[in-house]
């Protein structure tokens, strides 16, 4: 036997590991598993080009941003220079503001301008509207002119406004043609948009004054005229419409696609439904955030940014404190003669938050899905008050009685029941009003309710208490 020949079972041997790895590495990554992100970053220490390039190509390209956002800058930036110009262009949209200024940061300008250049300009839009206007100005140069155009007149409108979210490409015509001559022109026209679901028909001056359903198109006769089967209530929205209304009409009246028209009410552009769910997600996660002091960017900003982000909140929460703390001191005499009112305070204060940040957390959501106006806000505060009454009255019952076990004394057990009810009331009240107050004063309800909320339940509840036992007790 050769030795080639005595080398033949070593060499099988090896070739089925090495498929048994494949097999397992790709099982990893339709799994999604955490040991994935591992597997990549051995493959980044090594040289692995070929188990890098597997990973790549079996992840979507959502998959693949979250991928980017778990890895080290180093190892992000390894990545990167390894895919350039073969990188998704999606990839980049999907990524959060702090992986995708980085990815694009180390990413050559051309690699930068071919992947704008392949997206719609929406897209295109979100993917440059954060970055500095250095960067921004030097990769829009180097865009081919038309998708320049596009782009600027783009990052003209208002932030988080309808003419950030539209796409240019659209289809129109006008509502004289027949269904056939609108088959014809979406089968011969190449430079239609990627996803449709309705076409828009406009008259001469490039109004909107009907929408057309594909579905409705496809059933429909070729001799049949647009204008006898389109809907002639096209929904539309001004091109500087804030991003929360747009979504707010799109989840009112099921909606797919919506037109976009100027200030001369000429169609300009279209939103999809695809946009709004990222609107709809972005909005809420920003006021959840905002409701505890910090940003969507914070797990993967430095200890120094993120310290310095959360600290002014903290701040605010110091001054509040020391509200309440004063409000404390004007009864150190009250406290110094009874000592288990210090021991009973908290419990007033704690569970007038909770009921406060109930109510608050109803009327934010509220707020923002118009389900609370001034039409119905009367209504919603003497609910509110009344939900506090009650919730008063059941706790001040419960924490009377376990305040008479615990110190045997009857007018303590009553003192901090009516404190109880008082402070629930003043919770539910200030819950409601807050927010309402704020939005009335043009104020994002979801940034400082909460700190609002809790130093008024937290006052009241000290003053009601102390108050009452300074009154009652002694």
């Amino acid at each position: 036997m050769t030795a080639p020949d005595l080398l033949e079972p070593e060499r099988k041997k090896k070739k089925k590991k090495k498929k048994r790895k494949k097999k397992k590495l790709k099982q990893e990554v339709l799994q999604h598993g955490p040991e994935l992100v591992q597997e990549v970053v051995r493959a980044l220490e090594e040289e692995d080009h070929d188990v890098i390039d597997e990973v790549v190509e079996a992840l979507h390209s959502a998959d693949l941003a979250d991928l980017l956002e778990q890895l080290t800058t180093e190892d992000r930036a390894a990545l990167v220079s390894h895919l350039g110009e073969e990188l998704d262009p999606g990839v980049l949209t999907e990524l959060d503001e702090v992986a995708r200024d980085h990815v694009i940061t180390e990413m050559e300008d051309r690699h930068v301008v071919k992947a704008i250049s392949e997206l719609e300009t929406d897209d295109a839009i979100h993917l440059l509207e954060d970055l500095d206007e250095t960067d921004q100005r030097r990769i829009l140069e180097a865009l081919p002119e038309d998708d320049r155009i596009a782009v600027e007149e783009g990052l003209s409108y208002p932030e988080e406004s309808a003419g950030r979210l539209l796409q240019k490409k659209l289809i129109a015509v006008p509502s004289l043609w027949s269904v056939g001559k609108v088959i014809d022109f979406l089968r011969e026209d190449a430079s239609l948009p990627e996803d449709f679901y309705e076409i828009f028909v406009v008259d001469p001056l490039h109004h909107p004054i009907g929408t057309l359903r594909l579905s409705h198109l496809l059933r429909s006769g070729r001799d049949v005229l647009v204008s006898e089967i389109m809907d002639a209530d096209p929904k539309v929205v001004p091109v500087d419409m804030d991003q929360e209304e747009v979504a707010f009409l799109f989840r009112q009246y099921d909606l797919t696609s919506m037109g976009v028209v100027d200030e001369n009410g000429r169609l300009i552009g279209m939103i999809t439904v695809d946009d709004v769910v990222d609107v709809m997600d972005e909005e809420v996660q920003e006021d959840i955030l905002r409701m505890a002091g910090v940003q969507d960017t914070d797990i993967l900003e430095s200890v120094w940014e993120a310290s310095r982000n959360r600290i002014l909140w903290l701040v605010v929460n110091l001054g509040t404190a020391l509200l309440a703390s004063s409000v404390i001191a004007q009864f150190d005499a009250t406290i110094q003669q009874m000592v288990a009112l210090a021991i009973l305070m908290p419990i007033v204060a704690s569970l007038g938050g909770n009921a406060g940040n109930q109510a608050m957390t109803v009327a934010v959501r509220a707020l923002a899905t118009k389900e609370l106006t001034p039409s119905n806000a009367l209504r919603v505060v003497t609910r509110e008050l009344s939900i506090g009454f009650l919730n008063g009255c059941a706790l001040a019952v419960l924490i009377g009685v376990l305040t008479l076990l615990w110190f045997s004394n009857t007018a303590l057990g009553g003192v901090i029941a009516l404190a109880m009810v008082v402070n629930m009331i003043v919770a539910g009240l200030a819950g409601i009003m807050v927010p309402l107050t704020l939005e009335k004063m043009k104020v994002d309800p979801a940034l400082a309710s909460t700190v609002l909320v809790t130093a008024i339940t937290d006052v009241i509840g000290f003053l009601a208490f102390l108050g009452f036992a300074a009154l009652f007790l002694l």
